[in-house]
């Protein structure tokens, strides 16, 4: 018995030591000198909701999605190509006695576990201290290789800062990742920004010679350098040719997606707000010295599940921005039009002619200025960039105009309304494309506009209605058009009350859809 009880024993350690060193063995892999890391790239995100009808985009999906990438690979990062505090629905409405100016889009995005983020331009709409509290609220890191804070004692990078530190923003940032199998690399980033907005509390250097300045200084002590940029697609090509051994440009501002290959150099710029991320995956050969990346474009739609912490997060501040509108007094779920054919409000179109949405908007500011001979809307009042689907409720026209801002009436000499439908008519492709009333048109052949078929005649007096936001000189090639232009007569008292519905075009646009759908 006794010798049979030990033959068993030993049968039973023998298994056990097998057990061990094949769990040893298939657990010590072997380093081969590769290794993977995959980016989650977004960039001009406005919206952090889903859209048309919670079918496209939302910020809680591209956080599932992100996940999805991480169960597959523990080197995933979230990055954002920047544009995401404003311009936004939420940006006029109140929060504990503030303005929200991009908090929500902050929270959101620290929820769905962002990363790397660089500014965008519109990140600079919002007022200095506005930002400075979106950036201490933020739980990712920033990059700025070329924007930097102007402030009274000269310019310094911009600071986050906390409860217990202050953390200057880095021109470059370098992450250190390493793989199951014990591959290490270094991988270099820089973060550039188009100098389009001049706020006064913004400074900028050249961004073309300050990516080459930190190449040079990244290039040998990285295994791979990166640029996460807010630039012109033009801009991005640019930069690809100079700095030819770059491994990746992630990119945004254009809205629309966007895809090139400079070289060896892939950009990549996904649509805006959410409604698709590029999957980026760069290999790096840390022995032979070389990389290459793998661009996937994923579209963001409801075949994706919403994360719920993330989703939590934007139900809160949906629930905050319909108490706001109420106070605004707006109905956000109030059906507006119930059938019909969608709204284009896509940039791409609305940036270059006239749709549907832009002529019911027109329509209705000239309804809301009868006296006027023309009414003009800048196209980038209008920040949905979506097709909106029927039904159509009160809050699709305010997500649609999110600044929100008065119909102003003015009388100005037909020699300035030539000149400000000439400049916007330059300015196709951008926000300061204008939309103006149907009596109105150009003949390319004979370079003249019309007015109801007659000439407009440089030396007669119009009656104008315009977006506000055009009065102030800050639309593109039109910084003639303010208060102090000589050819302006006549600026009229602008209503505040509610029930005037030149204090909020949006309150225009709403009531004229209304008594359209009866």
């Amino acid at each position: 018995m006794k010798t049979q009880f030990l033959f068993y024993a030993s049968i039973i350690a023998l298994v056990l030591f097998s057990c061990k060193t094949v769990n040893s063995a298939s657990t010590t892999l072997k380093d081969d000198g590769k290794i993977t890391v995959t980016f989650v790239q977004i960039n001009d995100v406005y919206e952090i909701a889903a859209m048309q009808g919670g079918k496209v985009g939302g910020v809680a999906r591209v956080a599932t999605l992100k996940k999805q990438e991480l169960a597959k690979n523990p080197n995933t990062f979230m990055v954002m190509a920047g544009d995401f505090l404003s311009p936004s629905v939420y940006n006029s409405l109140k929060y504990e006695g503030k303005r929200i100016r991009g908090k929500q889009m902050v929270e959101s995005l620290n929820a769905a576990g962002l990363d790397l983020a660089v500014f965008g331009n519109h990140e600079f709409d919002i007022k200095e201290d506005e930002l400075q509290d979106r950036i201490n609220e933020s739980t990712f890191n920033w990059i700025a290789s070329n924007t930097f804070h102007q402030t009274k004692s000269g310019v310094a990078p911009f600071v986050k800062t906390t409860s217990s530190s202050k953390e200057a923003f880095p021109e470059t940032y370098i992450m250190d990742v390493q793989d199951e199998d014990g591959t290490k690399a270094k991988i270099g980033f820089i973060g550039l920004t188009l100098p389009f907005n001049k706020a006064e509390f913004v400074s900028y250097t050249d961004h073309f010679e300050a990516a080459e300045k930190l190449y040079n200084e990244l290039k040998n002590s990285c295994d791979a350098v990166v640029a996460i940029t807010h630039l012109s697609i033009d801009e991005d090509s640019i930069l690809a040719r100079r700095l030819p051994d770059l491994a990746l440009i992630m990119g945004g501002h254009e809205h629309d997606m966007q895809f090139k290959k400079i070289g060896d150099i892939y950009i990549t710029k996904a649509h805006a707000n959410a409604k698709s991320a590029y999957v980026n995956s760069l290999t790096i050969d840390i022995k032979n010295k070389t990389q290459f990346v793998v661009p996937e474009l994923r579209m963001i739609d409801n075949t994706i599940e919403q994360d719920p912490a993330t989703a939590s997060v934007v139900k809160k501040w949906m629930d905050i921005g319909e108490t706001n509108y109420e106070a605004l007094g707006f109905n956000a779920q109030r059906v507006i039009r119930e059938a019909g054919e969608p709204l284009d409000g896509r940039e791409e179109m609305i940036r270059s002619g006239k749709t549907n949405l832009t002529r019911i908007a027109v329509s209705a500011m000239e309804r809301a200025v009868p006296t006027a001979d023309v009414v003009l809307l800048n196209s980038g009042s209008i920040r949905v960039d979506d097709i909106l689907q029927m039904p159509i409720t009160e809050y699709d026209i305010i997500r649609t105009l999110p600044y929100g801002g008065s119909i102003m009436e003015v009388d100005m000499k037909g020699s300035l309304l030539i000149k400000v439908l000439e400049a916007g008519r330059n300015n196709v492709g951008s926000g300061g494309f204008l939309q103006y009333s149907s009596a109105v048109n150009y003949n390319p052949q004979t370079k003249v506009w019309t007015l109801k078929e007659n000439t407009i005649d440089p030396k007669k007096i119009y009656n104008v209605g315009l977006a506000d936001f055009l009065m102030t000189g800050g639309e593109a090639n039109m910084g003639f058009l303010n208060k102090d232009n000589a050819d302006i007569i006549k600026i009229y008292p602008t209503p505040t009350s509610s029930s005037d519905l030149r204090s909020d075009s949006r309150l225009a646009i709403i009531k004229y859809m209304a008594e359209l759908g009866k």
